[in-house]
């Protein structure tokens, strides 16, 4: 039978081990076809059969983001971005030109706050300098921090203070008013609802569901900006992606979106279950994936998150912060509570992925995942940590032992990609524990399974930048050098990353039968110098054989 799409004359990579390497691909229906050589291949080509020269670029399976919020980051991409900016100065003219060309916006939100943009922590005061007469906030890389002028605050009912759930934290200044810091997602969620978008953010915020429902026109506008994500991110080669920040309500648009056929990519979708809930609140769970299981939109997982942030101290530690005594942050579950959670979660079946960065808060999730593994034994329940940025040694062999996918971020270690070393560094890690941060190598030769993701938008998604930040990041001092190798980095970015998210019957490889996502790299990646690969274009990306990225090579 005739291919639909076929992919010739190229140098792909299949990531699949019965049958590493090939020159072509072909793709009907949606699904792999055949692999094989040029001429092999030419001979399933009919008059139908769109065939697309690779000119000997490289080709892989199209690449799994194991770990991003995708409604976030759509939405995010129209607001003022401050990556890499420094000074009152810059910061001022930035965003008052954001202001000059948003004069009706409720409030003007920023995203990329290095946490030392300023040469002092930030106050609303520094916030008043820049625009006092309107409500402005600026979020921090990580998604962990807010700082807002005192407009802002006085609107989101927070310039008093507020109650907060442990963990989540106004923090007051002397003076008896909130310092315009606002850590963890409680306590900024009323600034940014100032802008209309509350609905978006209760997934991740909260685990709840928009009340009321939104109305068709709020649902257009709202998948108008997930299709903006989608494209972003097709246009780095991605085809499947877990998003991390979810609920019903986005389900739903995704749903809405594969039945009008603009969803281009393969989307996993999690509960979250946050720590005043109950274990039935598992239930919700249980209905995400039943009514959301096709080729391209799945749930069937639970999300938490452990702790909270290095920068922002709220990261979870064995051991005090630099400089601060008795400082250690905490762990958002009790041990006992998430043990339960754990246990019962794994009694129905629905995998878990936990966000722990700090030492204890790893530990603690280990220590659920081996009170799950005792009560059933499931063998391939494939749990996940998200993040790991500092584990103690005794723990590393725990992960490999217990089945439990590292999914870590390429992009994250200070210093590496876009994140600066300070103040990082002098203010979350010791110098003595700088040798267990960031272990990739070291998880992954103690048998832990790893998944490479970029937390986007968080940091930048693309996946070519995080290649290259993998295999140029310098070891801190004292440290072993942690990269993995090309191959496996990549494995990391495809098939890895598709078995951590149970993904593994449709996508990761180019096996005949899988679905057929595939991207095509302009060059041969196995020769591109390493701190070049960041720099290296996107020529093509296929999910299920729809062109979802023309990178020009259509053009040809």
């Amino acid at each position: 039978m005739q291919a639909d799409l076929i992919v010739t004359n190229a140098r792909v990579l299949t990531m699949d081990a019965g049958q590493p390497r090939a020159e072509a691909v072909a793709i009907r229906a949606g699904r792999v076809q055949a692999i094989g050589t040029a001429a092999g291949i030419a001979a399933l080509a009919g008059p139908a059969t769109r065939v697309i020269d690779a000119g000997g670029r490289s080709v892989l399976p199209g690449f799994v983001e194991s770990h991003l919020h995708l409604v976030l980051g759509g939405a995010e991409l129209a607001q003022l971005q401050l990556g890499g900016l420094h000074g009152m100065a810059a910061l001022a003219n930035a965003f008052r030109a954001y202001a000059a060309r948003h004069p009706d916006a409720p409030i003007l939100l920023a995203q990329g706050a290095e946490y030392g943009i300023l040469d002092h922590p930030v106050t609303r005061a520094d916030l008043d300098h820049v625009i006092a007469d309107r409500p402005i906030a600026m979020m921090a890389p990580d998604h962990h921090t807010v700082w807002a002028n005192t407009a802002a605050l006085r609107a989101a009912g927070l310039l008093q203070g507020a109650e907060m759930p442990h963990g989540h934290v106004v923090v007051m200044g002397a003076d008896g008013l909130a310092t315009g810091e606002l850590r963890e997602f409680e306590a900024f969620g009323p600034v940014l609802a100032l802008g209309g978008e509350a609905h978006l953010q209760l997934g991740i915020a909260t685990g709840g569901e928009p009340e009321p429902w939104p109305d068709a026109a709020q649902r257009a506008a709202d998948k108008r900006k997930i299709a903006a994500g989608l494209a972003h991110c097709a246009a780095q080669g991605i085809t499947a992606m877990v998003n991390m920040d979810g609920n019903r309500y986005t389900c739903a648009l995704l749903a809405e979106m594969e039945a009008e056929g603009t969803l281009t990519a393969r989307v996993k979708v999690p509960f979250h279950m946050k720590p005043h809930m109950g274990l039935e609140a598992l239930d919700r769970a249980e209905a995400l994936r039943a009514e959301f299981d096709t080729p391209f939109l799945r749930s069937g997982f639970v999300k938490m998150f452990m702790d909270g942030v290095i920068d922002s101290r709220t990261a979870a530690m064995l051991h005090e912060y630099p400089g601060a005594p008795g400082e250690r942050g905490e762990a958002l579950f009790g041990a006992a509570q998430f043990e339960a959670i754990c246990v019962e979660a794994d009694r129905r079946g629905l995998q878990i992925a936990v966000h722990a960065i700090g030492d204890a808060a790893v530990r603690r999730t280990l220590d659920g995942y081996e009170a799950a593994l005792r009560a059933h034994g499931r063998a391939d329940a494939r749990h996940r940590i998200e993040h790991i940025e500092l584990i103690d040694r005794a723990d590393v062999p725990r992960l490999g032992a217990l089945g439990v996918t590292a999914s870590v971020q390429p992009p994250h270690p200070p210093g590496v990609m876009d994140f600066p070393l300070e103040p990082t560094m002098s203010t979350g890690f010791a110098p003595a524990r700088r040798r267990d941060a960031y272990l990739w190598k070291t998880l992954r030769d103690h048998g832990a399974p790893v998944a490479f993701a970029s937390d986007w938008p968080v940091t930048d998604v693309s996946v070519m930048r995080g290649l290259q930040a993998a295999l140029t990041r310098i070891p801190f001092d004292g440290a072993t050098d942690e990269r993995l190798d090309r191959m496996a980095s990549l494995h990391a970015y495809t098939a890895g990353g598709a078995w951590a998210a149970h993904l593994d019957d449709l996508c990761g490889c180019l096996r005949p039968g899988l679905g057929g996502d595939l991207v095509v790299i302009d060059g041969d990646i196995e020769s591109i110098p390493a701190d070049r690969l960041g720099q290296t274009g996107i020529a093509l990306t296929v999910m299920a054989g729809r062109i979802t990225h023309d990178g020009g090579i259509l053009a040809l």
